[in-house]
């Protein structure tokens, strides 16, 4: 496995690639990895002759009062990971090289990326599909592969891809989750012990919603009242239940067809998101 940083050296390494015919997976990443990210690494690996992972923490998709200086970054760690998961090239750009000065070109996703996080994270989604947007055009990928716990960033990457006509496919693999339930997460590592038993109570709630759901209840106001209620307790602050269409993300009234519940919570300073998909069968 290869570690690249310069722009230059990652271009010319992919097309030694193409000449060769070699079908290429794309798995981009914030780093600190964790056996989410590595399932993608090996579900790219198995369904592609090559395969380029990217770690870069993004500083555009990060609000002012956000954890971007204190993300977790540990380069040593995630080389070894990736390449023992299949990773061909660890591309590790610099702030400056993927924001020269001068930098002066976004894309703005409108609709999907007003919803949800969205709402309490304006500009979020513009630097995540700016940086989506480059990193596509440097490695040109053939798929990108992306996580379920991240729906929404996700849902609005397919839909970039598709309005702008990348030649590119997006694939959204499950959440990968601990014994407990709690999706992993980069910024599990930020939890207290208390807090991390507080944080196993999402994955407990999606359950609660699923079963409430298979015996017939339809109102989603009613859903919302149960699911709220048992995350009300000291050290949690919801940030929004959603209980929504899994294409448009518009929040639902009643329940007659298969949608996602997605939730997003503050427990102590660290931000969570969790989400299931509920199929209802006719």
């Amino acid at each position: 496995m290869r570690l690249i940083r310069s722009l230059s050296a990652i271009t010319s390494a992919v097309k030694v690639f193409r000449k060769s015919k070699n079908k290429i997976g794309f798995v981009p990443t914030m780093g600190a990895f964790h056996e989410g990210h590595i399932s993608l690494i090996r579900r790219a690996k198995k369904e592609n002759n090559k395969v380029v992972v990217s770690v870069f923490v993004n500083p555009i998709q990060f609000g002012p009062n956000e954890d971007y200086r204190k993300y977790p970054r540990d380069i040593s760690r995630d080389k070894e990971l990736a390449e023992k998961a299949g990773c061909d090239i660890l591309f590790y750009p610099s702030a400056g090289s993927m924001y020269p000065k001068g930098f002066n070109t976004h894309v703005e996703p409108e609709g999907l990326s007003a919803l949800m996080c969205g709402k309490l994270r304006p500009g979020h989604f513009k630097g995540v599909a700016t940086i989506c947007a480059k990193l596509f055009n440097i490695v040109t990928p053939d798929t990108a592969y992306f996580g379920q716990k991240d729906y929404q960033q996700a849902l609005i990457i397919k839909n970039m891809v598709k309005d702008l006509n990348m030649d590119i496919r997006i694939k959204i693999l499950p959440i990968v989750r601990e014994i407990s339930g709690l999706a992993l997460s980069s910024r599990n590592r930020y939890l207290t012990p208390a807090e991390r038993e507080d944080a196993r109570l999402l994955y407990r709630v999606l359950k609660k919603a699923r079963s409430i759901i298979r015996q017939g209840e339809q109102d989603s106001s009613k859903l919302r009242s149960i699911i709220d209620n048992i995350l009300k307790k000291p050290g949690i602050k919801i940030e929004y239940i959603s209980i929504v269409d899994p294409d448009t993300l518009e929040e639902k009234k009643m329940i007659d067809s298969s949608f996602l519940v997605a939730l997003a919570v503050k427990i102590g300073r660290t931000r969570l998101i969790d989400n299931m998909m509920i199929k209802i069968k006719n």
